[in-house]
């Protein structure tokens, strides 16, 4: 089942938790203090705002900007098309001598320009079974164009560019990923109304018509239904509407420009991953937008939203968090919280539209009990306003990008200048004082020559455990790392996965015997970062790849 959300954006995410309980008591962790986390600067410069984000699983960062925006902070030499770019009034201005979107190589904490053919500004994209990043849509020639990145290890890989094309204009659309054949559903626009499937199956396959988008349309806010949160339930229904759900309580809007933010909890195979419950966070007051355009700015959403979409009870339980929040990301960490990070406190998504940045993530907890679930963690210096991003790294740390409220880069005499500074959020639990009781060394064996595990298979797991938790908790989360692009994650998807048996070797070595997801519907094909939660302590991830065996 796909989910559309009104006035709320919903990303997919897969979490692979798996937990058994075959250790003796151990030393346990302070858990009072100290657990706010740390703020790292990588560059100074990416050339590049990170509007645009995503992990590959050659543990590569794709981001890229609009091509509109004219001179960015990485000039080229030469043009993509080979010609030189000299120091020349009209070369200096060209947009053609600069890079638009570059690949972040997190080992080497370097940038390298990639090349764009078409403005993808405000554009869409999933990945595919083997790694590729299809990309969708963008703005005036870019809009109905279809890009593929296939990831390398040589620096050699860059963007292509598809003869065929979308059927509809895409620009703030969003794209999911679909249990079968490779295909991507993509959603919405600026004024369409319709979705339509990439590849096509036929040469004269069109949109369809979606009455949901003319329904949540809000003319007066700017659509308000741009950059759809899209959730990918596990239940296997596509093509129909099955239900519809309650619209959200309270006033105010969720989605662009309003942007809250979206996200599947993660599944767990405790209940056959059957269980499928969304959130969404944050958003713009009514009538945001137009304020903003008259110089005040209202104060954001404080609240939140939870509703189970599987079953029969799908009602939304509502909670706040500590302060207003727009314009921000929702990631699912390793160990199944919610990292809610970048953003603002007032008005709303567009140029010049929000003030006063929100500094300090959230922690939630979803397990925890109602009024105990948010914790405030450790303030950034860097305001990431609107066109910033955040991704989930295989290391545990989470890399933030971008924001830039303006047309064009613009670094002085305005309140909130273009950002081009890489930074990096540490989790407190990846602090080196948790080494002890991080699982290392981590090893996955299955899937034969192919590295692809089949649905619902066996598969090994070795790692190093140098000292258990005292709650005896060892588990194992996959997870999908998402597109992320104007506070929604895409494709987003976290799986609690299920532990046949946990054994020690001796020396300190454990083998785990796991169980894949038992079918797409649950886990897409595709690749998926596996990790070993030690009673909240996380491993750093290993790529692992779920098909059709």
């Amino acid at each position: 089942m796909l989910i559309f959300l009104s006035c709320s954006k919903i990303m997919i995410t897969i979490l692979f938790f798996l937990v058994c309980f075959e250790f003796s008591n151990g030393v346990n962790v302070r858990s009072s203090e100290g657990r706010k986390g740390q703020w790292q600067l990588l560059l100074n410069n990416t050339g590049v705002v990170g509007m645009h984000v995503a992990l590959t699983y050659k543990d590569t960062v794709i981001m890229f900007d609009q091509t509109g925006a004219g001179q960015s902070g990485y000039r080229l030499r030469r043009r993509f098309n080979g010609s030189r770019c000299t120091i020349n009034h009209h070369d200096l201005l060209d947009s053609t001598c600069y890079a638009h979107s570059v690949e972040y190589d997190i080992s080497a904490n370097k940038v390298r320009p990639l090349r764009l053919d078409t403005d993808p500004w405000c554009s869409s994209a999933s990945f595919l079974s083997n790694g590729t990043l299809l990309q969708t849509g963008g703005f005036e020639k870019g809009a109905k164009r279809v890009r593929f990145y296939r990831p390398c290890g040589n620096h050699q890989c860059d963007w292509i560019q598809s003869k065929k094309t979308l059927s509809d204009e895409r620009w703030y659309a969003s794209s999911q990923i679909l249990p079968e054949h490779n295909r991507v559903v993509v959603v919405g626009g600026r004024r369409v109304f319709t979705y339509e499937f990439v590849p096509k199956t036929s040469p004269g396959e069109k949109s369809f018509d979606l009455p949901f988008l003319h329904q949540t349309n809000d003319r007066d806010g700017g659509g308000n239904n741009l950059y759809p949160f899209l959730h990918l339930s596990s239940d296997g229904n596509l093509n129909r509407v099955i239900k519809t759900f309650p619209r959200i309580p309270g006033e105010g809007s969720r989605n662009y420009p309003s942007s809250g933010s979206s996200v599947m909890l993660p599944l767990d195979h405790r209940d056959n991953f059957q269980k499928v419950e969304v959130m969404v966070c944050g958003g713009s007051s009514i009538g945001a937008l137009e304020a903003a355009r008259k110089g005040r700015f209202l104060e954001g959403l404080r609240s939140c939203g939870r509703m189970v979409i599987t079953g029969n009870n799908n009602k939304w339980e509502m909670e706040y968090m500590p302060k207003p929040r727009l314009l921000h990301d929702m990631l699912i960490l390793p160990t199944g919280n919610i990292l809610i990070i970048n953003g603002a406190k007032h008005g709303c998504a567009g140029y010049e539209n929000a003030r006063n940045a929100s500094l300090e993530p959230y922690l939630y907890s979803p397990n925890k009990k109602l009024g105990k679930r948010f914790t405030m963690l450790k303030s950034t210096k860097i305001a990431r306003m609107y066109h910033s991003s955040a991704t989930l790294l295989s290391d545990g740390r989470v890399l933030v990008a971008g924001g830039n409220p303006h047309g064009r880069y613009i670094f002085h005499n305005v309140a909130y200048p273009t950002e081009l500074r890489l930074q990096a959020f540490v989790p407190h639990y990846m602090e080196s004082r948790y080494h002890n009781w991080r699982p290392s060394n981590m090893t996955i064996y299955g899937g034969g020559g192919s590295h692809a595990i089949g649905y619902g298979k066996e598969f090994r797991v070795e790692f190093f455990l140098e000292k258990r938790m005292q709650n005896n908790e060892v588990g194992f989360s996959a997870y999908a790392p998402p597109f992320t692009t104007h506070s929604f994650a895409m494709n987003q998807r976290m799986l609690k996965l299920r532990c046949k048996s946990l054994d020690r070797k001796g020396g300190g070595w454990v083998v785990a015997v796991l169980e894949a997801p038992p079918s797409p519907n649950v886990a897409p094909s595709g690749y998926y970062l596996l990790t070993v939660v030690n009673g909240g302590i996380p491993s750093m991830s290993q790529w692992v790849q779920f098909a059709h065996a």
